[in-house]
């Protein structure tokens, strides 16, 4: 998986993505700090890679869509410390590395994994 960590993740996490084989880019690393989301978003679609973030707006599929992205996948802990987000994102990698993510939209929480889709429309009769 090609993955970019969002800025409001501690770039340590890099290291937990790369040692389960992960080709991780951070948004520190690549001096994209400070972006707004819809140029984070672009680079991510252009570069295809999932993003991974805290970032609650990339939660809302009407204004970041996943179709035609790697996907996205915010997480959601209790409380956004560093422990809690590398143990919420440790607990979700083994189920997002059995799935294909492209063109979906996962939110992470410690109880529960959303994913959201576009419904393929239906042809018309």
């Amino acid at each position: 998986m090609r993955v970019k960590l969002d800025e409001n993740l501690d770039v340590r996490l890099a290291d937990l993505l790369m040692a389960r084989g992960h080709e991780t880019a951070t948004v520190v690393s690549q001096a994209l700090t400070g972006w707004d989301d819809d140029a984070i978003y672009a680079v991510c679609r252009d570069e295809g890679r999932v993003l991974i973030t805290l970032d609650l707006d990339f939660a809302n599929p009407f204004r970041f869509p996943p179709e035609g992205t790697e996907g996205m996948v915010v997480l959601r802990p209790a409380r956004p410390t560093v422990p809690q987000v590398a143990a919420l994102l440790r607990r979700a990698l083994p189920l997002l590395e059995g799935q294909d993510l492209r063109g979906r939209l996962w939110i992470v929480e410690p109880s529960r994994v959303r994913v959201y889709h576009s419904p393929k429309p239906t042809p018309a009769e």
